[in-house]
């Protein structure tokens, strides 16, 4: 059985000698200065670490203690850190406890004492990683795929999931973006007897119109120029699994016609082909957008929409969600504290505040981004409402819309922040011209319908 690791960082060598001999049921582990200490963390997670508070180039205080002590804890947040200490600075043992060391142990070191620390100290690293996970899997018990949710609308909908998903029938979602829809496509394709089939992500909204037919439904060699080889379509590619149809919404009324005639018959006809293909596909489509009204206006088929809609789903916006947007924030922080080894980072009660107050209309994935950035941001452990990039982007919509509130008319704002304004103005008229036709507003503008799709989501724009 391999000896657990301990990194001992002591600049005396009398004393790491007299620890490594007196301790040889451990893998002992010698750093002399805090430029090695360094180097050993970044190699190896050590759960339990000694330090000597009196470190080299200033070995008569604890000055470069303490410092490699905070390195420890941004480095590894969990290690077990026990600090080695002269009798008569007990002072700076209680200090650095107060700044996240696990225990001391007095000098000269009674290495029976120090063992009995060092096995506690393990013992305890054990506990809580165990503690962790349970949390984890707690967390996620109350969810579904990777989804997290505990407010009634969302285990109202991940009962439906679990319910529909055995069956082969179309699926409808809707909801707004960054609600999840794509996580919950995936969902239902893992709980369904397809699951070990292919699935398989067709983005309506993100093809040019002239390549998306290509796109589903694939060609043969000599179908048009340029067409050197048969290319299989993507519906044809999940053949016997799922297709998700994203932004199904933007799909042409000319490609509509032929999905139609697919999810009647179960064939498709490459392009320049004239030989029906028999598929085994069950479809999952999403939209954003409300497909009752876009049959009124007829930007939508209406048998069609009646043919998706056999099995909807309705994803709640995350403002309607409670305090699942506080499940979901320390979820996302300790995720990028971990990755970004910031260690155990929290949020002020006034972040809290602030984000319950917030109508996140980027739902989801704009939670995900502002927590993303605020990790990377923040010097300390705790994340002010000042870190939350929704905070001065609110300011600038104030601005924009010509309201002061308490936010001064001086705001400074950069030249990325004005060009920023401009662009979103520019879309928004754009849209209110064309009735949220995303194909028109892309020739007003004279950008592709893609390039429309990316800058609503970039702007936070309802359509």
């Amino acid at each position: 059985m391999a000896k657990k690791k301990i990194l001992v960082i002591e600049d005396e060598d009398s004393m790491a000698k007299q620890i490594k001999w007196g301790l040889p049921s451990f893998e002992i582990i010698t750093a002399r200065n805090p430029a090695d200490a360094v180097n050993h963390l970044k190699t190896y997670a050590f759960k339990v670490i000694t330090l000597d508070l009196g470190l080299p180039p200033d070995p008569d205080t604890p000055k470069e203690g303490f410092k490699v002590l905070a390195r420890i804890k941004k480095m590894h947040p969990h290690a077990k850190v026990i600090v080695i200490t002269g009798n008569t600075e007990k002072e700076n043992a209680l200090r650095a406890i107060a700044e996240g060391a696990f225990d001391f142990c007095e000098k000269p070191v009674d290495l029976q004492v120090l063992k009995i620390i060092i096995e506690r100290a393990f013992r305890v690293h054990e506990l809580e990683e165990q503690n962790r996970k349970l949390q984890l899997k707690v967390r996620l018990s109350n969810g579904i795929a990777k989804m997290l949710g505990t407010s009634q609308v969302m285990q109202e909908l991940f009962t439906t999931i679990r319910k529909i998903s055995p069956s082969d029938y179309p699926v409808l979602i809707e909801g707004e973006s960054g609600t999840g829809k794509e996580m919950i496509a995936k969902a239902i394709h893992s709980l369904s007897n397809r699951k070990k089939e292919p699935f398989i992500i067709i983005n309506c909204g993100a093809i040019p119109e002239n390549l998306l037919e290509s796109e589903l439904f694939g060609y043969e060699k000599g179908a048009f120029t340029g067409a050197t080889t048969r290319k299989v379509g993507k519906l044809e590619r999940a053949d016997r699994g799922s297709a998700f149809l994203d932004e199904i919404g933007e799909l042409p009324l000319t490609l509509q016609v032929k999905l139609l005639r697919f999810l009647q018959e179960g064939t498709i006809e490459r392009l320049g082909g004239n030989r029906p293909i028999q598929l085994d596909v069950r479809i999952i489509a999403a939209t954003n957008v409300n497909l009752k009204e876009a049959v009124k206006k007829g930007r939508f088929r209406e048998d069609l929409y009646f043919r998706l809609n056999v099995l909807p789903l309705k994803v709640p916006p995350l403002r309607d969600r409670g305090e699942d947007i506080l499940l979901l924030a320390r979820h996302f922080l300790d995720l990028f504290s971990l990755e970004s080894k910031k260690g155990n980072m929290r949020f002020t009660p006034a972040a809290l505040k602030a984000m319950l107050e917030y109508a996140w209309p980027g739902n989801v994935r704009e939670l995900e981004n502002v927590i993303k950035r605020a990790v990377v941001i923040t010097e300390g452990k705790l994340i002010g409402p000042e870190y939350l990039s929704f905070m001065k982007e609110a300011s600038l919509e104030m601005l924009m819309s010509g309201s002061t509130g308490s936010i001064t008319p001086d705001i400074p704002l950069t030249l990325r922040q004005a060009r920023s304004m401009a662009e979103r103005e520019a879309l928004k008229r754009a849209l209110m011209l064309t009735k949220n036709n995303i194909s028109q507003a892309a020739k007003i503008l004279d950008v592709s319908r893609p390039t429309i799709h990316d800058l609503i989501k970039k702007h936070k724009i309802r359509t």
